[in-house]
């Protein structure tokens, strides 16, 4: 995009985070939203919960500068920073929930960013930025060749250097790195763990984008099923196969593989530990970043469900209203009729094509059989002696959730994390499909699941009666509490 005069007009008067800048509260508005969003890693909050927060901050500061300071209410200043001339805050109603909530819009979050920039650091690395900027000019400079002889000829090259670095390290020649470089790698590493949290709500903001286009297509469509979803899932497809969701979903399927997470964990537990780390004084809540990217990612996923529910949704309106649409034509032909049944139309009423008399053979016609009359008797027999099983009547199937609980806590006693199907096998389902419900609510309730609606697993099960059931679900995961 070229900074003419022209386009820095436009961004000045129309992008939120320029107006967030120019805006007459900023520092308010800025540094509220940066200690209650940014700091803690939070996507979203109630409409109660961040008016109190923003009570206490508007009770400090008019303690400093003066009641006339800020007269406005804590609700007020939400709802004047959420509206469309503002567009500093997304607010909306949760699925099931009559409270709205509110988040942080992209172009809040890139303003933040600036101004988190504009801040005097202490330490500027420099190394690591360069070291990564080549590693990333040798992965697109190998990754796009096709000569087999020269992708094998780098191959070889790099191995002739592992081989020379363990021969060094045999020898006792074993380099490390000094405390300046593991702070300019773990500083690096901070900067890109947030960016990498901003882009998911950029992202996620993308996808809502094209849920609200939908919606008004959807309202606004005057023809037929087929034409809308074939424009609708076009659009849908040319997103997901976009470099920006082709991106995505890698990242996804690198961060859902178990042994990536458990590769980061175990990273993060020993980078933390490093002497010259703990003396940056490194925010705890870091040994769960990866955890972050993943609630983030599935913050993504189910704006991608809900765009499909919205599909879903127009079909049975729209099935809805050709039904009604029928019994309306039907009701109009029989006010029709009624109105002229005393007082037919002269001449021909309708027109039929090719009518005939339909003819009937008696002999096709089946013969005559009298019906079956029972005789009742009217004495009642005496109960006999035989042995019936009346317990069958009350039984009934009950689940043990504490039972389902302790399954999974045992199972996430020795790892980060398991899937539903592991605790399955490790631990039979004994009451069949009422038992894999259960998991499933257990699933809803967990505070750390995460469904993987990419992947697919079997669950399996033997009844009773030895028939072996199967039920496909997709992977659910739960995480340590």
């Amino acid at each position: 995009m070229a900074l003419d005069y022209a386009t820095l007009d436009r961004l000045r008067r129309d992008h939120p985070a320029w107006r967030l800048l120019c805006a007459q509260h900023a520092p308010l508005v800025a540094g509220f939203l940066h200690r209650v969003f940014i700091e803690p890693n939070v996507r979203n909050l109630p409409q109660s919960e961040l008016s109190e927060a923003l009570e206490d901050e508007l009770f400090v500061l008019r303690e400093q500068m003066g009641e006339d300071a800020f007269p406005g209410t804590a609700r007020s200043y939400l709802n004047d920073w959420a509206a469309n001339d503002r567009g500093w805050l997304r607010k909306f109603y949760p699925p099931g929930s009559d409270e709205p909530h509110f988040d942080l819009t992209p172009a809040t979050e890139k303003a933040l960013t600036w101004l988190e920039a504009l801040t005097a650091r202490t330490f500027v690395g420099t190394e690591s930025r360069l070291l990564t900027l080549f590693a990333l000019l040798r992965q697109m400079h190998e990754g796009s060749r096709t000569d087999p002889q020269e992708r094998i000829a780098e191959l070889r090259k790099r191995r002739d250097e592992i081989d020379a670095e363990i021969d060094r390290i045999k020898a006792g020649d074993i380099p490390v790195l000094d405390d300046t470089a593991v702070k300019d790698r773990f500083q690096q590493f901070l900067q890109l763990a947030r960016e990498l949290l901003a882009d998911f709500r950029e992202v996620e903001h993308n996808f809502r984008i094209l849920d609200r286009r939908v919606r008004e297509r959807i309202a606004r469509w005057q023809g037929g099923k087929g034409e809308l979803l074939e424009e609708i899932m076009s659009e849908r497809d040319a997103i997901a196969d976009s470099d920006q969701g082709r991106s995505f979903r890698a990242f996804w399927d690198f961060l859902m593989s178990r042994s990536r997470q458990e590769e980061l964990t175990r990273l993060l537990e020993e980078v933390l530990a490093l002497p010259p780390v703990r003396e940056m004084g490194p925010d705890p809540r870091l040994r769960r970043v990866h955890y972050d990217w993943l609630e983030a990612g599935e913050h993504t996923q189910r704006t991608v469900a809900r765009l499909s529910e919205q599909l879903r949704r127009f079909l049975d309106d729209r099935t809805w209203l050709e039904n009604r649409r029928i019994m309306d034509i039907l009701r109009n032909i029989e006010t029709g009729a009624l109105a002229v049944r005393r007082t037919p139309p002269a001449g021909d009423f309708m027109a039929l094509d090719a009518a005939a008399a339909t003819i009937e053979l008696p002999l096709e016609r089946p013969l005559y059989r009298p019906p079956h009359k029972p005789v009742i008797r009217g004495t009642v027999r005496d109960a006999g002696d035989a042995e019936v099983d009346t317990a069958i009547l009350y039984a009934q199937v009950v689940v043990d959730r504490a039972g389902l609980k302790a399954h999974i806590r045992k199972e996430l006693g020795s790892r980060s994390q398991v899937t539903l199907a592991e605790v399955v096998s490790r631990h039979p389902l004994r009451h069949g499909l009422a038992e894999l419900v259960a998991y499933l609510q257990l699933a809803v309730d967990w505070p750390g699941a995460a469904v993987d609606e990419a992947t697919e697993e079997e669950v399996s099960w033997r009844t009773e009666e030895g028939v072996l059931r199967r039920a496909r679900l997709p992977r659910i995961i739960f995480l340590a509490e």
